[in-house]
């Protein structure tokens, strides 16, 4: 596909003899359409050609060589460049495209690289609650962007099914097992048992160091233990299945912490030899104040038993090893922000190539906040994620039957608009930001969001389907889209891999949501402004594709999100 940013980078650097791909990162797409389709700032060549903005702007532009069937017009204002694309040209090409693919906007970018993303890893024997949801969207949305760009995404749930969280619930169960049917409900009744052992520990320290010795007995093998946490484990995997099959949500490895047992002893010698670790009141830790973290990482507790960060350094090693990555993520919240900076600076020290640690990465995230403050589950305030899809789905229902009542496949349809809106309330901001969890807020269906973008796919269907026309074969006229809410559609569909590569540039899911939002707004405009089933052949039929163009974007744009669309609302 004709990339219109490279035909300018090229002109200009012919013109001004600077490197085309240092031009091509300085070239800007405008907020408002009457500065142009880009805009180049000429102020970023001043110190180079020691010449003002302006004197810069006018020589390029008397100077520059562009076809006008691809560029149609250039300007100067105030030190900038600013290029009007030809009309005619961006529909061809976005026509073009359209018609022949079927996956408009894939791309092989990506192609011989391997990027392991590790999201999700909720808790063995504690809920699986809405703290878990955005790790768990936010991963598996960048899993399907990396995966459609053309990267090999390896996708992890490094499950949380070891350490002394699983010492207390051990304890707990043997305390207090004959009180509990863990086949009914188990996730609520481990809840429980966890939330009082927790409150037994506070009071007794005998009880937490009990709790201590018997996550090294596990990580020594002793049979009890090891069956206890066995049960629990395939107790709550069989829970969270449920949650990831209403998500829509596969993973490649389901290697958890656990699995790392046997592979940390390697990462305990390669660490010992680097003269590095040394004692610390029983414990073996490696101080990092010359990186400029003043918190020393812990590799042995003082009882001998190993810690998450020896854990996450094997699946450093491990994951090296098995998958080759060029870059691996963690999704996980900035509480754990101190926590990788220990672990990736500590990951030098393994002897691994450069490649592997320059390629960890922490995607962070803020925290799902309740009204009342922080989530605990060792306090028991926790929303369970199942109870809230649920939630959703109900609201989606009555809203449907209220508006819609002979609506067919009404549960099928309340499940992808409610499941729908809370995955986009969840990825539409950005990232880093706290949300306080709010159910008028996250089921809201108007405005900016899930059901809004469903809502506008469902009408570009309903008015194909209206026509009768077969969308594949049907004659498209460029002249009957030139007019600036046609242009605004195309120029965003034009968009949409550049849209995609920034999303995996930034790791930032949020500039796909907004971008969906753009283009909903833009097609509603378009509707408003124009009759698209006119008397005109040619020109209902070049609106019908432009409608088509619009839902298909939509829907494959929401599908890499993890939204799927409804046929009908």
């Amino acid at each position: 596909m004709l990339n219109f940013k490279k035909e300018i980078s090229n002109a200009i650097a012919q013109t001004t003899n600077i490197e085309e791909t240092e031009i091509y990162s300085y070239i800007e797409v405008p907020k408002e359409t009457k500065n142009g389709d880009y805009a180049f700032p000429c102020f970023k060549l001043a110190g180079k050609l020691h010449k003002s903005p302006m004197d810069i702007a006018n020589e390029i532009k008397q100077n520059i060589s562009l076809d006008e069937n691809i560029i149609e017009k250039v300007e100067v204002v105030s030190g900038y460049l600013n290029f009007f694309v030809n009309k005619k040209c961006l529909a061809r090409i976005v026509i073009d495209e359209l018609k022949n693919t079927s996956e408009y906007g894939k791309s092989n970018i990506g192609k011989g690289k391997n990027i392991v993303i590790d999201y999700s890893a909720p808790n063995i024997a504690k809920p699986f609650h809405i703290g878990h949801l955005r790790s768990t969207v936010i991963g598996g949305a960048l899993y399907k962007i990396y995966k459609y760009l053309g990267y090999n995404t390896i996708g992890i749930n490094h499950l949380g099914d070891y350490g002394t969280q699983f010492g207390k619930m051990i304890e707990g169960y043997t305390l207090w097992k004959d009180e509990y049917d863990l086949q009914k409900d188990p996730i609520n009744q481990m809840m429980d048992i966890y939330v009082r052992i927790n409150n037994l520990c506070k009071e007794d320290e005998a009880v937490l160091e009990r709790c201590r010795n018997n996550f090294k007995k596990l990580e020594d093998g002793d049979k009890y233990c090891t069956e206890v946490w066995e049960k629990l484990k395939a107790l709550s995997l069989k829970e969270f299945e449920r949650v990831y099959k209403l998500l829509d949500c596969q993973f490649d490895s389901w290697n958890g912490e656990a699995f790392y047992s046997d592979k940390m002893e390697e990462v305990i010698n390669i660490l010992s030899r680097t003269g590095k670790m040394h004692e610390s009141q029983g414990a073996q830790i490696i101080d990092l104040e010359d990186k400029g973290i003043n918190t020393p990482i812990i590799i042995k507790k003082s009882n001998d038993s190993t810690t998450y960060a020896t854990r996450d350094l094997a699946a450093i090693m491990y994951r090296a090893r098995t998958y080759d990555f060029d870059k691996a993520l963690y999704v996980t919240s900035y509480e754990q922000s101190l926590h990788f900076k220990q672990v990736f600076e500590t990951a030098k020290l393994l002897g691994l190539d450069e490649k592997y640690t320059n390629g960890l990465e922490h995607v962070s995230f803020g925290m799902v906040l309740l009204p009342t403050g922080k989530m605990s589950t060792r306090e028991g305030t926790v929303v369970k994620l199942e109870d809230l899809l649920n939630e959703a789905m109900d609201r989606a229902s009555k809203i449907i039957e209220e508006k819609n009542p002979g609506l067919e496949n009404k549960a099928e349809i309340a499940k992808r608009v409610g499941i729908g809106a809370v995955i986009f309330n969840d990825l539409y901001n950005n990232r880093i930001k706290d949300e306080v969890f709010d159910w008028d807020t996250i089921l809201n269906f108007q405005g900016e969001t899930g059901p809004y973008i469903q809502y506008t796919f469902v009408r570009t269907n309903s008015i194909i389907e209206k026509a009768g026309v077969d969308i594949k074969n049907i004659k498209v006229s460029e002249e009957y889209l030139q007019d600036e809410d046609s242009q605004n559609i195309l120029k965003l569909i034009y968009s949409f891999e550049d849209v995609l590569k920034e999303v995996t540039d930034k790791n930032e899911p949020s500039i796909l949501s907004r971008y969906l939002i753009s283009v909903a707004k833009a097609y509603s405009t378009f509707y408003n402004n124009n009759k698209v089933i006119v008397d005109d052949a040619e020109i209902k039929n070049t609106r019908l594709f432009l409608t088509h163009a619009t839902g298909k974007i939509l829907e494959t744009g929401a599908k890499l999100l993890g939204i799927q669309m409804p046929d009908k609302m």
